[in-house]
């Protein structure tokens, strides 16, 4: 069985077509639980977002100009719907507190491929503000590139460069501490 590309099932849904969205959610609908989930940490919550997004999907197809792919589209849909919650739970603290600083030094995942296990990982990503944290994962494991996470979190792309290097230092002094060499950042 073949799928059809993302940008074809987003122009079929803008013209009505139930079966086109249902294609595109069994095409993400994990990844994106997944995502959600990893921020709210309720698989419930979790779900009714993935299916609120959808429901956006199909409300504003017609909307979509193309700017990014789709799949930054979504993501960006759900990372808003995410920090909707945080908002209305008075969870998502904003600060400006972190100095500008580009990360340019090569081989983004040296400081998470030290990393012996998955909850020693977990734990510190856990430690990390909501920002550094959903900059991260979106990096590491959406495999989104600066610009797609810029455009999903809608700030400039040397912010996101910042917070994945200062995301880098926060998880390599909290590996160590575990024993865990990381690489430098």
């Amino acid at each position: 069985m073949t799928t059809a590309p993302p940008d074809a099932l987003l122009a079929r849904i803008a013209a009505g077509d139930r079966d086109a969205l249902a294609a595109l959610y069994r095409q993400h609908e994990a990844a994106l639980f997944r995502f959600v989930l990893s921020r709210l940490n309720d698989p419930t919550q979790s779900a009714d977002i993935v299916h609120d997004v959808f429901l956006e999907i199909w409300r504003s197809a017609g909307r979509f100009e193309g700017r990014s792919s789709v799949r930054t589209w979504i993501y960006g849909i759900a990372y808003r719907k995410v920090i909707d919650v945080f908002r209305a739970s008075a969870r998502l603290q904003v600060t400006d507190d972190i100095p500008e600083t580009e990360d340019d030094s090569p081989g983004a995942l040296e400081c998470l491929a030290a990393a012996e296990t998955r909850d020693q990982v977990r734990h510190c990503l856990g430690t990390l503000k909501p920002d550094h944290r959903q900059a991260v994962e979106l990096a590491f494991f959406q495999d989104m590139g600066y610009r797609e996470i810029a455009e999903v979190m809608q700030v400039p792309e040397g912010t996101v460069k910042t917070r994945i290097f200062h995301a880098k230092k926060l998880l390599q002094h909290c590996l160590g501490r575990f024993g865990l060499q990381g690489g430098t950042a």
